[in-house]
């Protein structure tokens, strides 16, 4: 998400030039439309890079409007915070106007404008404006600018806030020092053509200090006369609060919890993270749909920001709440399942490749089972040695079959035996008899754990299971 400046054009920020408040076009060219396909390589590879920070040039990194908000507004609750009482209305009104500024930041700046994910009318759209207005965070118009960079350059160098810079970079670093590449470029031209977005630019610099700090301390003042408590902590405690539960979702959101529906990037899903951000926690599934209304799919999942635009929707201040195709986000989520299956897969050991395995006579086989504890089952020759005394039923069971086939006995002529035996046993194959397949054992011949074996798309074709065993004539000693 974006956050409280713009880094390079705080023109913008406090409101623009008189000149560029009079009027804002009604046309704008869209951005990104001649952007090179290899764009964030092209980038790079032509863009010079702003020289390291080092502690002789820090001073001149250092993005001084960002700094004061950021260090000024927790400085001012702190010092509130040891000469004022808190008194409990105030403390009411300040949670109730975070949840305010907060949803106009994830519903309305965020889901409305950055990703319009839902139509607003015109009295929703202007309550949102003021109340992301409020959370003192930048223009609609510049927040949505960064955050479909963010999007569109997830973590690349061209992504305003960087999660592999590390966790505090992506929290707070990318708003106090300057970046060394400029964003990524994201077109915005269709926020310009909305009045209230054009209204909100217009007047930023006047907005941001009502809705910041003068209107939560009237409130407080003339409701119940706590002028001062309403000052430090529904207005600049609170802005705190805000500014860092937003900051959260650029940081803690691409740190904490798992990804289940792609972990190409580095967006989580955790259930604390949506607890600090309004709803925004769900991240993961965020970045993959981000065209949908919801951040949380669950019913029982917190995301506030979701139930007040379902609720907009009910009362018809919005409409066509948009949602992702139910099958593509269960498609997403069997990828992620069914590679963590393969992660798995790979960290067993299995029954060694038929392809491996040595193809031996009856008269071989015969010769060498008078040497060792070798059984035929299902046309595998099996190696039984460490197992003869281990055997549930019994040695004598499997001294029995030396040397002989012993198909029937296990697969229900004595003992119709688990797929843990099974699998087990296919752990044994040291060989395949030649022709010793029998009709109607086919299935028999592939171990239950593997018949739903995860493969790749390449490796379908070459399945060790897709040829005969009996391939050829050629003698071998059994390994």
């Amino acid at each position: 998400m974006s956050s409280v400046v713009e880094t390079r054009k705080a023109q913008t920020f406090l409101g623009s030039s008189p000149k560029l408040r009079q009027s804002e076009p009604e046309k704008e060219a869209s951005a990104d439309n001649n952007v090179p396909d290899n764009y964030v390589s092209w980038s790079l590879r032509n863009q010079k890079p702003r020289p390291p920070v080092t502690f002789d040039n820090l001073l001149d990194n250092i993005q001084w409007l960002s700094f004061i908000i950021l260090t000024v507004t927790p400085a001012i609750a702190i010092y509130g915070l040891f000469t004022t009482k808190l008194q409990w209305q105030t403390a009411v009104w300040s949670v109730v106007y975070y949840f305010i500024t907060g949803l106009g930041i994830t519903a309305g700046y965020h889901r409305l404008w950055a990703h319009r994910s839902y139509n607003a009318s015109k009295p929703l759209r202007y309550f949102l404006a003021m109340a992301g207005t409020g959370a003192v965070e930048g223009s609609i118009k510049w927040w949505c600018r960064g955050h479909r960079a963010h999007h569109r350059y997830t973590d690349t160098e061209l992504d305003p806030y960087n999660a592999h810079k590390g966790f505090w970079w992506a929290h707070v670093g990318w708003m106090l020092i300057k970046p060394q590449y400029k964003p990524g470029a994201a077109d915005v031209s269709d926020l310009s053509k909305d009045p209230v977005i054009r209204w909100q630019h217009r007047w930023y610099i006047w907005l941001i200090l009502g809705f910041g700090m003068v209107f939560p301390t009237l409130v407080a003042g003339l409701g119940w006369g706590d002028w001062a408590g309403g000052f430090f902590f529904a207005g600049a405690g609170r802005l705190c609060f805000v500014h860092h539960s937003t900051f959260c979702v650029n940081s803690l959101a691409h740190w904490l919890g798992e990804a289940p529906f792609d972990d190409k990037h580095t967006p989580r899903d955790h259930f604390v993270t949506a607890l600090v951000t309004v709803g925004e926690g769900y991240h993961n599934f965020h970045h993959q749909f981000p065209m949908d209304y919801r951040n949380a799919i669950k019913w029982y999942q917190y995301d506030p920001t979701k139930w007040f635009i379902a609720v907009c929707g009910a009362l018809g201040l919005a409409s066509h709440l948009k949602v992702f195709p139910e099958n593509e986000v269960r498609k997403g989520q069997l990828t992620m399942q069914l590679k963590r299956l393969r992660e798995t897969q790979d960290g067993l050991t299995w029954a060694p490749d038929v392809e491996e395995l040595p193809v031996i006579s009856w008269e071989s086989f015969q010769e060498q089972a008078s040497k060792r504890p070798l059984i035929i089952v299902a046309g595998f020759i099996h190696d039984v040695a460490d197992f003869l005394d281990e055997h549930p039923g019994g040695r004598h069971l499997l001294v029995k079959y030396v040397g002989k086939d012993a198909t029937t006995a296990f697969f229900g002529g004595v003992y119709d035996h688990s797929n843990a035996a099974h699998n087990l046993l296919s752990m044994k194959r040291v060989g395949i008899l030649h022709g010793g397949m029998q009709h109607g054992l086919e299935d028999k011949s592939i171990p239950p754990a593997q018949r739903l074996r995860i493969a790749r798309y390449n490796e379908l074709a070459g399945s060790p299971y897709a040829s005969s065993t009996a391939v050829s004539d050629n003698e071998g000693m059994i390994g």
